[in-house]
């Protein structure tokens, strides 16, 4: 029967491996050696490097967060921004995502596992957040639900992850609302507190 503290172990210097040193110089000699185990230990779990740092990755990307309940849409987007960035800018993720991102560029099956991963969380929390503003009224109870996640999550996503750009947390109520406006646009419902205004594109 394999250990349950061992597996915690290995997985828990993977992720400080690649932090460390990235992908492409990661080896389970060192995971091993960081962790406290054998490489056999490594290998009766995981057959081999790739595999290890899929499985490990995808489960750190689908870690639930958890989700703000405030009653108000833009409310609970200014709480998820927050809470968002601050696991962003863990040391470990600040350094780990951009390395896995570019190679994801050259290995199709890290590109897949990332993107089937973070995108059952990213819909597993566009999903609550967008479920509980339709039954509140904020938004139609027909709504894209991929256009909704790409809204929700994109900005964040390109600013922390991505541009490596801190968010104030006087950022996060602009972010907010300019997010709701972009749902609210893209559902075609006009913004509580304005007129309706039909937009035209003239030549």
């Amino acid at each position: 029967m394999l250990r349950d503290d061992i597996t915690t172990a290995i997985r828990r210097a993977v992720m400080q491996e690649l932090a460390a040193v990235g992908y492409g110089r990661l080896s389970i000699e060192a995971v091993a050696r960081r962790a406290g185990v054998s490489k056999t230990a490594v290998y009766r779990r995981w057959s081999s490097k790739l595999e290890l740092v899929l499985e490990v990755v995808s489960a750190a990307a689908g870690k639930r967060l958890p989700l703000p309940d405030t009653g108000d849409l833009r409310t609970d987007l200014e709480m998820l921004y927050l809470i968002m960035t601050q696991a962003l800018r863990h040391p470990l993720a600040s350094q780990i995502i951009p390395d896995l991102l570019a190679e994801a560029a050259r290995n199709p099956q890290i590109a897949q596992t990332l993107q089937e991963a973070l995108r059952l969380h990213q819909r597993t929390v566009g999903g609550l957040l967008i479920g509980r503003a339709v039954e509140r009224g904020e938004l139609p109870v027909v709504v894209d639900p991929d256009i909704a996640i790409d809204l929700i999550v994109g900005p964040l996503y390109w600013r922390v992850a991505i541009a490596r750009l801190p968010l104030d947390p006087a950022d996060a109520p602009r972010m907010a609302s300019a997010v709701v406006g972009a749902l609210r646009v893209a559902c075609q419902v006009p913004i509580r507190g304005e007129s309706d205004v039909e937009l035209s594109v003239r030549p």
